[in-house]
Formats: structure tokens, C-alpha cells, sequence
């Protein structure tokens, strides 16, 4: 019970915020990124089964999502 007894409400508090300003901004960014290419990306991926835009946009949000995390942790 050591473990437990050391977990503060403020880290408790700021983990779910930071955690809902990243998962905005991942949201902001996909609908940006959706915004800016002239064809639907979802249609593309999931129709026609484009595997590497699938795989470029998994790069890209893994990008994103480290850039926002650094962002966050200073």
C-alpha cells in the first residue's frame, strides 16, 4: 500500500488534462490533415485499400503524438 499512498490528486488531475489536450490536438491535426488533401483519405484506406498512405499516416500521427507529448513534458 506504500505505492498507493505516494500517488498525489494533482497527478491524477494533470494526467487525465494533458491527456485530453493530446487527444484534441491528435483530433485537430486528423481533421487539419483530412482538410488539406484533395481526396478522402478514409475512402482511401479502407475502399481501396491504400496500404501506404495507411502506413504514412501512421508515421505522421506517431510524429505528432511525440512531438505533443514533448511539448507537454517541458
Amino acid at each position: 500500500m506504500d505505492l498507493f499512498s505516494a500517488i498525489q490528486l494533482a497527478e491524477i488531475v494533470s494526467t487525465f488534462f494533458y491527456t485530453f489536450i493530446g487527444v484534441v490536438l491528435m483530433f485537430l491535426v486528423w481533421k487539419m490533415i483530412d482538410w488539406m488533401t484533395p481526396f478522402p483519405i478514409l475512402k482511401e484506406i479502407e475502399k481501396d485499400q491504400n496500404i501506404a498512405l495507411a502506413i504514412l499516416i501512421g508515421f505522421l500521427f506517431l510524429s505528432i503524438a511525440i512531438i505533443i507529448a514533448a511539448v507537454i513534458l517541458s
